[in-house]
C-alpha cells in the first residue's frame, strides 16, 4: 500500500449500511471502494422493504375505495392491475438504486459490480460480473452483505405457488387464497396487503398471538381487525410441510391441522448472507452465520466492521444506515457514540399501522420496573373520527418518579409518522409535562399523544 495515498476503505455490500458508510467516509477524505453484487441500496431494503410498502400503499387505497361509502362517497367497482403494480414497484426500486449510484459517484466512491471474499485481514478478492478478478488491499473494511428470506427444509419454493416474500411482487394476478406462514412483522404485513387486494387469506400462527413478543393489547387490536376482514387464523400451529396439490397448495401443521389455498407465502425470518465472505480466512468471529460485533460495530478483527442484517441486530434499514454513518465517522477518527437500540423507532405497516419506540409496557412488567402508563383511544380523537379511522390507541410510558418519557406505542392510521413525536421525546429525555403542554394542530391525530400524556 502507498502510505501517501488516502487510507483505503473497502465496503462489501452496498445496502443502507454500506452506502451510508461509504458516503460518510468519502466526505472525510477516505478513498472508498464499494463492491455490490446486485443492487445499490441493498436487497433487504429494495427487494423487501420498499416493494412491500409500495404494495401496501396500493392495498390501502383499494381498501379505502371499498369502504368509501362510510364517508358518504359512491365509487365505481374497482379492480387491481397486478402488472401495473409490479411495474410501479420496479420503477421505484430502479429510481432509488440510480439515485444512490449517482450519490456514490458524486463522492468519488469507486463502485465495483461483483462479489468480494476476504483472503486475509487486509485483503479481498473481488470477482467482477464481467468475469474479471481483482485483488484489493484495505486499511478498514465494512461487511454489510445483508440477508435473504429463510426457506426451511420442508418447503420447496417454486416462485409460482409456494413463495418467499421476494416472489410476491411479480404475481400475474391476485391470488384466490393466500396462506401466509409466519405471524411476525413481515407475515402480518402481507396478510393485510393480500386481504386488501381481494384475496382470501389464512394466517398460520405458531404461537398464541400474532406479533409474538409484542404488547398483547397491540396484537389483540390487530387480530380484531383481521377477524373483521374475514381473515382466518390458525392459532398455535407450526407449519411442518407445504406442497402443491390439485392446482393449489396444502399446508400441514404439526398438530394435524391442514390448510388449503391457491398460494402459500413463507414469512418466517431471514438468514445472513455471509457464507462466502471468507470470514475464517480473515479471523472474523461469527455464530450461525451472523457476524459478532461490539458497540462500535467492530468485529473480532478491530479494523474490520460489520453492520446491518448480517450482524443479527435489529433488522431495520434505518438502523443499518445509522450504523453505517457511525462507522464512516469512526474510521475517520471522529468521536462516535454507540447506537442506543433502546430508542429505535419501529413500525408494522398493516392497517391500522403499529409503531413503537423505547420501553414497552410488556417489557417493563417482565423486568418488574415501575412505570406510568396512560392511554387514549383514537375513537376519542376528532381527526380520527372525521376520517373514519378510529381503530387503535396511543399509549405513553413515563417514569413515575421523574416524569421522563420512556416510550410509547401507537396503533392507528399513520402511526409510523406519529411515532416520531414520541421518539423525539424519548431521545431528548423530555418530561411528560412538556409533552402535555405542547400545542398540536386541531383537529389532528397528534393531539392524541398530548392527551395520552395527561
Amino acid at each position: 500500500m502507498n502510505s501517501e495515498s488516502p487510507p483505503q476503505f473497502l465496503v462489501i455490500g452496498g445496502g443502507p449500511a454500506g452506502s451510508a458508510a461509504a458516503t460518510t467516509a468519502a466526505s472525510q477524505g477516505r478513498a472508498v471502494t464499494v463492491v455490490e453484487k446486485d443492487i445499490v441500496g441493498g436487497g433487504a431494503h429494495l427487494w423487501d422493504c420498499i416493494p412491500s410498502k409500495t404494495m401496501s400503499a396500493s392495498a390501502i387505497r383499494m381498501d379505502s375505495i371499498r369502504h368509501a361509502s362510510r364517508l358518504g362517497l359512491k365509487t365505481e367497482p374497482s379492480a387491481v392491475d397486478m402488472t401495473g403494480l409490479s411495474t410501479r414497484m420496479a420503477a421505484i426500486t430502479a429510481d432509488i438504486n440510480q439515485g444512490l449510484v449517482d450519490l456514490l459517484d458524486s463522492q468519488n466512491v469507486d463502485l465495483l459490480s461483483g462479489t468480494a471474499r476476504l483472503t486475509g485481514p487486509h485483503s479481498a478478492l473481488v470477482k467482477l460480473k464481467d468475469g474479471g478478478e481483482t485483488q484489493l488491499r484495505f486499511d478498514h473494511c465494512l461487511l454489510s452483505t445483508g440477508s435473504a428470506p429463510r426457506v426451511p427444509e420442508w418447503a420447496s419454493v417454486d416462485g409460482e405457488r409456494i413463495l418467499t416474500t421476494r416472489h410476491a411482487y411479480d404475481l400475474p394476478e391476485v391470488p384466490d387464497h393466500m396462506v401466509v406462514i409466519g405471524s411476525g412483522v413481515t407475515g402480518v404485513e402481507f396478510v393485510h396487503i393480500f386481504a386488501a387486494l381481494g384475496s382470501e387469506v389464512t394466517l398460520v400462527v405458531s404461537r398464541q398471538q400474532v406479533l409474538p413478543y409484542r404488547d398483547p393489547e397491540v396484537a389483540a387490536t390487530l387480530e380484531e381487525d383481521f377477524i373483521e376482514r374475514g381473515i382466518q387464523m390458525v392459532i398455535g400451529a407450526r407449519a411442518s410441510s407445504v406442497e402443491r396439490e390439485n392446482g393449489g397448495v396444502v399446508v400441514r401443521c404439526d398438530d394435524g391441522r391442514v390448510v388449503e389455498g391457491s398460494h402459500a407465502l413463507l414469512a418466517i425470518g431471514s438468514v445472513p448472507l455471509t457464507a462466502d465472505l471468507g470470514l475464517d480466512d480473515a479471523g472474523v468471529t461469527h455464530e450461525d452465520g451472523f457476524i459478532t460485533v461490539d458497540e462500535y460495530q467492530r468485529t473480532s478483527v478491530p479494523h474490520i466492521y460489520a453492520a446491518g442484517d448480517c450482524t443479527g441486530q435489529m433488522p431495520l434499514s434505518s438502523v443499518a444506515a445509522m450504523q453505517g454513518r457511525k462507522i464512516g465517522r469512526h474510521i475517520s477518527g471522529m468521536t462516535v457514540t454507540p447506537l442506543d437500540y433502546s430508542k429505535v423507532s419501529q413500525a408494522v405497516f398493516t392497517q391500522p399501522e403499529i409503531a413503537s419506540v423505547g420501553l414497552e409496557e410488556v417489557d417493563a412488567a417482565a423486568h418488574g420496573r415501575k412505570v406510568r402508563t396512560t392511554k387514549v383511544p383514537f375513537a376519542a380523537n376528532a381527526r380520527s373520527v372525521l376520517q373514519g379511522s378510529t381503530r387503535g390507541f396511543v399509549k405513553v410510558i413515563s417514569d413515575p418518579a421523574t416524569g421522563v418519557v420512556l416510550g410509547g406505542t401507537i396503533v392507528g392510521h399513520r402511526a409510523s409518522e406519529l411515532i416520531g413525536i414520541v421518539a423525539l421525546a424519548v431521545s431528548a429525555n423530555v418530561n411528560i409535562r412538556q409533552l402535555v403542554e405542547t400545542l398540536m394542530v386541531h383537529p389532528s391525530a397528534a393531539e392524541a399523544i398530548t392527551e395520552a400524556a395527561e
